[in-house]
């Protein structure tokens, strides 16, 4: 699952790399560094929460153009969900 997240991430020119983080970031997310998009993860993350934080950051784009497995697309538009119905709470 996580090698489909970073190659849909690939297809959307977006930066991924794994770096040691201090405790009080959590486990990365999405930046933009000198006008591209970067998603920067915990190197000690397990793999399922690099697999989170890189769904996460993958739900603010359009990834339907992409081809992703069954499971990565339920992740991914599951935190799509959870965006959406933020951004209407805050509304």
């Amino acid at each position: 699952m996580l090698q489909e997240l970073e190659g849909a991430a690939s297809a959307l020119s977006i930066k991924v790399t794994y770096e040691s983080l201090r405790a009080s970031i959590g486990h990365g997310g999405l930046c933009r560094v000198r006008g591209q998009y970067r998603v920067i993860i915990e190197k000690r993350a397990s793999v399922h929460e690099r697999a989170a934080t890189l769904a996460q950051a993958l739900a603010r784009f359009d990834t339907s153009a992409i081809a992703l497995g069954k499971k990565p697309r339920e992740l991914v538009e599951y935190y799509a969900r959870q965006q959406r119905h933020l951004e209407q709470l805050a509304s």
